[in-house]
């Protein structure tokens, strides 16, 4: 039997294929992956905002972008390595490990801060490096994998400090040259109206600007979705599967060291015992906001909605004068929902 129709309009002919399913534009909009993150955010926007009295303020707007931001920032750079099939459990520490690193060179060597920057983010990109090489070339899972890099960082992070610095935390940087323009770039703030805005929250746009393009306008995105997706079927077809997965690892640490930079600029001394657990965090955002485990599905969109969720649950929270001790209960019931409502959404959307 035929699976196709003719359909005569005018000299031209249009043949309709019976195999392939038209979606109208509700149906496609259904099936975005970030679009159950999406109505979730506006629901609990709605509910905080109706229970919570100060959760509308523009202090506390400005409060929750804030906060959002950095995990929004990694949120990013681990969504797009989920959509290649991978994960980066080390990704929390190493922020830490990259403005302790920044920190100590630039403190201990008398060095200008930028400098120590430098040298910081050549180290967060080898440690990228080494994870991906890692996980191409011994075919052990990325969770093994950087579930021992979280471990060894996180010792080196503390280890290190009390050697050099007799402590827990670094040394003060706030007089030394290259302060000014790095708070400028990592951690200043402007006013909209009665907005405080904080830097981070545009380059946490920046991030899922340029992300999203190269994910859905770039060979290289083609890449990623089609070695998340299927490895051996891409590398078939001529996918660089080993530069791409590295690629990814180093976009995560890069993103890891941009956003230690801000800790470090914000704050100016560091404790070596952050991040431990913030790892979790990002990949909540990630699966809020529509990626899949399994890889090779999702967006960078969705992962900035996932984290202004994760940021606007924190702080509601709070204003609402809750007990601060049930919020992971509630980030666990969200990550519940998220996944339940989104494969809600694929499905409806694929039965249509």
């Amino acid at each position: 039997m035929s699976t196709e129709a003719v359909v005569e309009l005018g000299e031209h002919k249009v043949v309709h294929d019976e195999r392939v399913k038209e979606r109208n534009r509700v149906q496609r909009l259904l099936i975005r992956p970030e679009m159950g993150a999406l109505v979730g955010a506006v629901g609990i926007f709605i509910f905080f905002s109706i229970i919570a009295g100060p959760f509308f303020e523009a202090p506390s707007i400005s409060t929750i972008l804030y906060g959002s931001s950095t995990i929004g920032i990694m949120a990013c750079a681990v969504a797009v390595l989920m959509i290649g099939g991978e994960f980066d459990l080390s990704a929390g520490v190493g922020v830490t490990f990259s403005s302790l690193a920044a920190s100590m060179l630039a403190y201990n060597l008398h060095l200008n801060l930028w400098i120590g920057a430098a040298l910081a983010l050549v180290l967060a990109l080898a440690v990228g490096f080494l994870n991906g090489y890692l996980v191409v070339k011994t075919k052990i899972p990325s969770f093994l994998i950087t579930l021992a890099s979280l471990f060894m960082l996180g010792g080196i992070n503390l280890a290190v400090t009390k050697l050099v610095s007799g402590a827990v935390a670094t040394k003060s940087i706030s007089d030394m040259q290259g302060w000014d323009s790095g708070q400028a770039l990592f951690a200043s703030s402007f006013h909209i109206g009665s907005f405080d805005v904080r830097i981070t929250v545009v380059w946490w746009l920046v991030f899922t600007l340029v992300a999203t393009y190269v994910l859905f306008k770039t060979k290289i995105g083609n890449w990623i979705f089609a070695v998340g997706g299927d490895q051996e079927s891409a590398r078939a077809v001529g996918v660089p599967v080993t530069k791409v997965k590295i690629g990814l690892f180093m976009f995560v640490g890069f993103s890891a060291w941009f956003v230690g930079m801000h800790y470090l600029f914000a704050f100016n001394t560091v404790q070596s015992g952050q991040g431990l657990g913030n790892e979790f965090l990002y990949i909540i955002a990630a699966v809020v906001g529509g990626c899949l485990l399994t890889g090779g599905y999702g967006t960078a969109v969705g992962a900035a909605i996932g984290a202004l969720i994760y940021g606007m649950t924190e702080k509601g929270i709070v204003y609402a004068g809750w007990n601060p001790d049930w919020f992971k209960f509630f980030l666990g019931g969200m990550l519940l929902f998220a996944v339940v409502a989104n494969n809600a959404f694929r499905n409806y959307a694929a039965k249509r």
